[in-house]
């Protein structure tokens, strides 16, 4: 049977899981776990940049303001300052691992990075690597990890479920390992339970991992863990993020008893490119930052009405205008139109941006770019502290998959890559921190992944039909503008299709597409939940029988946990 012991095991190999990664290397062993290609990934997918003080006409309150701005007031200003304070360093350790940054153009006189602007912020703030800031950090960090003699990246390993103490222990008793049946669940709605922290009960231990070129289920064991696996644009029909985003570590850590936070904010990128040759293409909101406008296909510009910054505006307005103005007049997309801006400076600041276009015939320095919106950025996900730290004793996590109280109800462009290297690097602090605590204690005697009786299925055609139904069902129930009707239906059809699932589940041998299915489905659940227990529309989480802000009842977290 596969499997492997190591002091540190990162489920994720973005840029969080990799900074951590290459930072606890220091002090022990380091397994790295990429689902299919380790170059495939949310962040090698990043186009803008990353988002940090930099320029001495900038100053942190101001980012602070922004972000807390574009949160719509949800998240607290002093974590939110405690976060950013750690950007300019964050940004300076991954130049040191090699990541290359954009100089200014006259940068013999002026030797300092090229700071670009997005929506929502005040301050031209961002480092960008052309238009392909993901991939260059993807690049440099994962060539530092494959040099480092600590380090073990595997592709292919798909993390099916967290080990925890107690876990094995209901398999002891001869509980079924992992079932979901008989256990009540507890939910708690916005505020949740008194602390979300009371103290660590369970702890984990490791993860059960499909290889998938083997097809075999191995025990990974580690004294600390780190879920670093990204979002779940995929639970939705359209998406800007790649296929493996399906909420992996979000489900794994919420099966595992850990507590969701916010997952009614899911941010929808305004402007995807609309072509029927080109799949997940997100246009840059760096474009808008270097005066892109938003039209209408007759020309119109329909932003300077609705918000102060008009197409620089945060992203859950510009999404819930695009999305209105398709809906109101019957449009399949709108205009995003740099045709007023110097075509030389358009192609040598976006060169990956225009070779896509020019490859499906758009050349957006002579013809706008036609747009709609796609799920992009789940600002939910597992609560942590400030330190990565979860309800789960040796469970850290970082990245996307986190709520660590930085986005608030929104996020800021940008700040996501900057959120994955600071709390990649926090939890790397942290994780030393665990590992010592760890190794004080007794060791926990794994049991084997066991298949019971399960066998190979040969109805494939069934996951594939349930995993489009739920996206469907997601992107017209619970998208950009809810209702509760809307919620309500789409729930009680998840909750079917959960039965379903389950018992697919442990029918048949696990196959990579059904692990993601499961996870799938649980996430969808979560956010469905989450938006009906909020009674407001607050940034990403707009519902016509509650449009108003609530800041006196609904200013706090909607909390979510499974309790055994």
């Amino acid at each position: 049977m596969s499997g492997q012991t190591s002091d540190f095991l990162v489920i994720g190999c973005g840029i969080a899981g990799l900074s951590c990664a290459l930072r606890v290397a220091e002090h022990g062993t380091v397994v790295v776990l990429a689902k299919g290609d380790a170059g495939v990934c949310n962040t090698a997918w990043a186009q803008g940049g990353i988002a940090a003080v930099w320029s001495q006409d900038d100053s942190l309150d101001s980012h602070v303001d922004d972000t807390v701005e574009a949160g719509a007031w949800l998240a607290d200003p002093d974590r939110v300052k405690e976060i950013l304070k750690d950007g300019h360093g964050a940004v300076d350790q991954l130049i040191q691992w090699g990541v290359r940054f954009d100089l200014r153009a006259d940068a013999d006189e002026h030797p300092d990075y090229d700071l670009t602007r997005e929506g929502g912020h005040s301050n031209r703030r961002i480092l960008h690597s052309g238009d392909i800031t993901g991939t260059e950090i993807q690049r440099k960090l994962m060539l530092a990890a494959h040099r480092h003699p600590q380090i073990t990246v595997l592709d292919g390993h798909v993390a099916i479920d967290l080990i925890t103490e107690r876990r094995v222990a209901r398999h002891l008793a001869k509980s079924r390992l992992g079932v979901m049946g008989p256990e009540v669940e507890h939910r708690y709605g916005p505020g949740g339970p008194e602390g979300w922290m009371p103290g660590q009960k369970d702890r984990c231990v490791g993860a059960y991992v499909l290889d998938e070129r083997t097809g075999k289920v191995g025990v990974f064991e580690a004294l600390v863990t780190l879920l670093a696996t990204g979002g779940a644009g995929k639970v939705y029909r359209y998406t800007s993020n790649p296929d493996l985003a399906t909420g992996d570590g979000m489900a794994m850590a919420y099966r595992a008893g850990a507590v969701m936070a916010n997952m009614e904010f899911v941010q929808f990128h305004p402007t995807c490119l609309y072509s029927p040759q080109e799949k997940n293409f997100l246009v840059s909101e760096a474009l808008r930052g270097e005066g892109g406008i938003l039209r209408l296909p007759d020309g119109t510009p329909f932003m300077d009405g609705v918000h102060p910054r008009g197409s620089l505006a945060p992203r859950d307005i510009v999404a819930r205008e695009i999305d209105a103005s398709i809906k109101r007049d019957g449009l399949e997309y709108v205009l995003l139109d740099m045709t007023d801006e110097d075509a030389d400076f358009v192609t040598e600041r976006f060169p990956g941006i225009h070779a896509r276009l020019m490859a499906v015939g758009l050349d957006m320095t002579k013809v706008p770019i036609p747009v709609v919106p796609a799920a992009h950025y789940f600002c939910g996900g597992i609560k942590v502290d400030l330190q990565g730290r979860t309800l789960i004793g040796g469970l850290l996590a970082a990245g996307e998959v986190t709520n660590t109280g930085l986005h608030g109800a929104n996020r800021l462009a940008s700040n996501s890559l900057l959120e994955g290297a600071v709390f990649g690097m926090r939890t790397a602090d942290a994780a030393v921190e665990e590992h010592a605590r760890a190794a004080s204690m007794a060791p926990v005697e794994i049991p084997p992944w066991d298949s019971g009786g399960a066998r190979d299925s040969d109805e494939i055609v069934v996951i594939a039909h349930t995993w489009d139904e739920i996206r469907r069902l997601m992107w017209n129930y619970v998208g950009i503008v809810r209702t509760d009707r809307r919620l309500t239906r789409a729930l009680a059809r998840i909750e079917l299709i959960q039965e379903e699932i389950r018992g697919y589940y442990w029918d048949f041998i696990v196959t990579r597409d059904l692990v993601e299915l499961r996870n799938l489905v649980t996430v969808a659940e979560l956010v469905i939940r989450s938006a009906l227990g909020r009674r407001e529309s607050r940034g990403l989480h707009y519902n016509l029988d509650c449009p108003d802000t609530d800041d006196v009842n609904w200013r706090r977290d909607t909390l979510l946990r499974r309790e055994w």
